[in-house]
């Protein structure tokens, strides 16, 4: 028997055994448990938990029956005010230990449904002989295997029970064994899925796909290629794009079905709420906001900004936020493509500065951008992030290096039972 120390961001509990630190997957601060060693390195080892003889306060049942195989959550297993608490104090450590930084205020946790909340995701698809049939869900968590699952209790509904319905359509396929992925994505006003195909299908498998778009309501594109080649087959025409609202300011946001929105709809739209609150922009301010994708920051602002550019790697997306942008009448922003990790400063768009801005990078965060802060010289920034690692980073670098004070962090709960953490932090200007 042990006696778990600690844990960490990803549910694994901390045991301390002949001075070396072994990881017990499931278990929890303050438990004893027993556990067997699988994994043995050279500085700490990873345990299989067996049996809980004294359990957390915090410890709850998990929901989903694919839980502990499935590799899609790995919180299920604690409650979603200590999961909250975790996360938090994974943001604490990081910025203190990678960016030498404390907030002068810690946010609470922004939060919203801890089920059914997630509008996009990406299923595997495995025709598996042994098993008779074709899994479709999430990769399992300690094997590079499809999870063999019946419904998924993240995934926004009706999604969350079509899995089995997924599988009987693709088992009926010619091309079953040549299919690996279907794209899921959950509109206020339709929804989408996208089922990559290796080769082409053939006229009794169009058939088959058609019909499961009209049973189930649905729109079905099939993706031969490159994200370029996503077609709509099922119906044959549409009368308007995917999208989603943001009804405090008066947008609504089309969107392709391949293409990145936040997961969380409740908790997109209190962050956008919070984002430009914090930005505090005005009719008379510049506004630049980075990393802009198809407009879900850059589109609100707008509605209170003198001026708002918006900076995207992706043509197609700047084309589809420019689209937005006309449909939605906003002819104070505009959008640029860029990328991001090459600026030098010689651009004019740098040169010519800004009042305020907004971040929101992927996981390998801005620092080609923070480095170059001075060039912006914005009095006030609000950093989304989905990884604390790389936020701490950038933030040590506008703190110690760019005369930026760190006013505001905290945990956002986009992802509730997994171990992502997303975060937001307001910078302003010393």
């Amino acid at each position: 028997m042990a006696t778990i120390t600690g844990v960490t961001h990803d549910g694994r509990g901390i045991a301390d055994s002949d001075g070396k630190k072994v990881f017990v997957a499931g278990a929890l601060e303050g438990e004893t448990v027993t556990y067997q060693r699988r994994k043995f390195r050279r500085n700490f080892d990873e345990g299989e938990l067996l049996e809980v003889h004294e359990a957390s306060p915090d410890r709850i049942e998990a929901k989903c029956e694919a839980f502990g195989r499935c590799g899609g959550c790995s919180l299920q297993h604690i409650s979603p005010t200590h999961q909250r608490e975790i996360k938090a104090q994974t943001l604490r450590d990081n910025l203190e230990r990678i960016g030498r930084v404390t907030p002068e205020t810690w946010l609470e946790p922004m939060t919203g449904p801890v089920w059914n909340y997630r509008r996009r995701a990406r299923l595997a698809v495995k025709d598996v002989h042994g098993k008779g049939r074709a899994l479709v869900g999430f990769r399992e968590r300690y094997a590079p295997f499809i999870t063999d699952m019946r419904r998924c209790e993240v995934l926004a509904a009706p999604i969350d029970s079509m899995l089995t319905d997924l599988s009987d359509l693709v088992g009926a396929l010619s091309i079953k064994a040549r299919l690996p992925q279907i794209e899921v994505a959950v509109a206020e006003n339709d929804i989408a899925l996208v089922f990559r195909v290796l080769d082409p299908p053939t006229d009794a498998d169009i058939e088959h796909f058609r019909q499961f778009g009209r049973t189930h309501a649905l729109r079905i594109y099939l993706q031969t290629g490159g994200l370029d080649s996503v077609a709509l087959l099922y119906p044959e025409t549409v009368d308007e794009s995917l999208y989603y609202s943001l009804p405090e300011f008066d947008v609504r946001v089309d969107f392709e079905p391949v293409d990145f929105v936040q997961v969380n709809s409740d908790i997109n739209q209190r962050m956008v709420h919070f984002a430009l609150e914090q930005l505090g922009a005005g009719p008379t301010d510049r506004v630049v906001d980075l990393y802009c994708g198809i407009g879900n920051f850059s589109l609100p602002l707008a509605r209170r900004a003198g001026s708002v550019l918006g900076v995207e790697g992706e043509k197609t997306l700047t084309e589809r936020a420019a689209e937005n942008a006309r449909r939605n009448g906003l002819d104070n922003v505009s959008f640029r493509v860029a990328d991001l990790s090459k600026i030098d400063g010689s651009e004019s768009w740098v040169r010519d500065g800004c009042d305020r801005m907004l971040l929101d990078p992927a996981r390998s965060g801005a620092a080609e951008v923070v480095t170059r802060m001075h060039l912006f010289g914005p009095q006030r920034i609000v950093y989304v992030s989905c990884h604390p690692g790389t936020l701490a980073r950038d933030a040590g670098t506008l703190v110690h290096d760019k005369g930026y004070q760190l006013e505001s962090a905290g945990i956002i709960d986009m992802f509730p039972h997994t171990a992502h953490v997303e975060s937001i932090a307001v910078f302003k200007k010393s």
